[in-house]
């Protein structure tokens, strides 16, 4: 028996290692992907390494994000003694690969169980646009979409003998999930709408495990807002408010999903109707399948996380300012919505008796063959530019080969240890020489701004090539201070300020 359960799952794991290739593939040129938030991620897993602290390249403690994905760099750091940067390839193409198999595992046991529309998913998966992004960069994502199937396949378990043991399992992994990022709330969110409508538990004992589940699953994050808060004095950083309506990030949203499907940019204008379609669909077949009594499968689970997910989104970015809706933000519900948008296609085919079932089987096999091979052609056209010159981020060649950062790095003991270092850009300057400086104030926070004025002294390395509307400009700083150049290259100065 269990070696047929594993031969079964023989094409998920044939599969996994076609994704682990990919990722081997878009990194071989110049490693993993490094954004700013990536330097912050693999700066605090050092520190955590090497002194056990929660500090990051900054000498400030990790608020802005939570501290699972560091730690668990950090513990892969002292296994292999490789940094998270040069080892992220390697670290990220084994999740994806992880990520693949679990997939599959997972469709293994819906209710009507199709090996073509395994496969076609599985393939999907692979040449996602978005996700090969994904696990082409250090970002806490690659780890939260695995955690996320982990969580369905304890909730399912969960379902089968609705015990508290079960139940915790669940909230565990739950909890590490909110802990690798604040949106794993979502997680709670789909566990608590699953436990809401599952007709199998009676009342008593439904509420009592809703009120268990819950405070399981925000325990460690109460932990880490605390941590935050006794560190910093803030819960998650500071936060802007929204400049965004709702109307506004549910256009962004569509847009995504517009990208996601390989449609034109033409059914940009119905973006907000299909972001709608898209989140209350599914909770009419939630709701329907409850009224039905067939809620506890596990293509419910998929479906309840990504409508969960889809909300948070959409309503957060109306509230609190961060990046515009994105397809990284977005990254985590991209498997359970394709297979909340497909997987009551083999359900409806199996109840057709006719000939004309193969009719219906042909076009959907063709019509996700031509998904497929428009995501193919993207992915390769990715592939192209950046064999040529790396991830695009820290790692590519724009700032590889930069007359100024190589500059910065023969020059950098020209700056006195005693007099502090501001920048707009502190991620660059940690990864590309190893100092630790201060990120130009954002306009917005004015007492920020006020503080930054009232230094007396201080080096301002200023990289030509970023543009940020929301920090200080060069310009502006001239107008307060007077700054003298003692360096410069091709895309940056060095400036120093002795005095008003």
């Amino acid at each position: 028996m269990t070696a047929n359960r594993y031969l079964n799952n023989l094409d998920s794991l044939i599969a996994a290692f076609i994704g682990f290739y990919a990722i081997y593939l878009y990194t071989k040129y110049s490693g993993v992907g490094i954004s700013p938030d990536s330097i912050m991620y693999a700066s605090t897993a050092t520190n955590l390494q090497a002194h056990a602290s929660l500090l990051t390249f900054n000498k400030t403690p990790l608020v802005f994000f939570p501290v699972f994905y560091p730690f668990f760099l950090s513990i892969i750091q002292f296994i292999t003694g490789v940094d998270p940067i040069r080892s992220g390839a390697m670290i990220n193409a084994t999740l994806f690969a992880a990520v693949i198999f679990t997939t599959g595992w997972i469709m293994s046991k819906f209710m009507a169980h199709s090996r073509t529309y395994k496969w076609l998913i599985l393939i999907a998966i692979i040449l996602s646009p978005g996700l090969l992004e994904i696990y082409t960069y250090l970002w806490s994502e690659t780890l939260f979409i695995l955690e996320i199937l982990f969580f369905i396949l304890a909730y399912w378990r969960y379902m089968q003998t609705h015990t508290t043991k079960a139940l915790v399992l669940v909230a565990i992994i739950t909890a590490i999930s909110c802990i690798t990022r604040y949106a794993g709330v979502t997680v709670i969110g789909a566990g608590c709408l699953m436990l809401v409508l599952d007709n199998k538990s009676p009342v008593r004992k439904k509420m009592w495990h809703i009120v268990l589940y819950g405070l399981l699953s925000l325990s460690l994050l109460i932990g880490n807002l605390i941590l935050n808060r006794v560190n910093t004095g803030l819960v998650t950083g500071t936060r802007e408010p929204s400049i965004t309506s709702l109307i506004q990030n549910m256009y962004y949203f569509g847009t995504v999903i517009c990208d996601w499907g390989s449609l034109s940019k033409d059914t940009y204008p119905f973006a907000a109707l299909i972001t709608f379609i898209i989140l209350m669909a599914p909770v009419a077949v939630l709701l329907r399948k409850a009224y039905r009594g067939r809620i506890n499968s596990y293509e419910n689970i998929v479906i309840a996380f990504a409508v969960v997910y889809g909300l948070f989104i959409v309503i957060s970015a109306s509230i609190s300012r961060y990046e515009r809706i994105n397809s990284r933000l977005l990254s985590p519900m991209f498997i359970p919505l394709l297979i909340a948008c497909t997987s009551w296609v083999p359900d409806i085919l199996r109840l057709i008796t006719s000939k004309f079932k193969y009719v219906l089987m042909a076009l959907a096999v063709i019509l996700m063959l031509a998904f497929e091979y428009a995501s193919y052609q993207t992915d390769w056209q990715r592939y192209d530019d950046e064999n040529d010159y790396g991830v695009p981020g820290y790692s590519d060649d724009d700032w590889n080969k930069s007359e100024f950062v190589v500059y910065l790095k023969q020059h950098k003991n020209m700056l006195k240890p005693d007099v502090p270092i501001y920048t707009d850009a502190d991620e660059a300057v940690y990864l590309f020489t190893g100092m630790s400086s201060t990120l130009i104030p954002h306009k917005f926070f004015k007492a920020d701004v006020q503080k930054f004025y009232s230094h007396k002294r201080f080096y301002l390395i200023w990289f030509d090539n970023l543009y940020n509307s929301e920090l200080l400009g060069l310009l502006d700083i001239l107008k307060n201070k007077k700054l003298v150049k003692i360096g410069s290259a091709k895309e940056g100065e060095i400036y120093y300020c002795d005095g008003d």
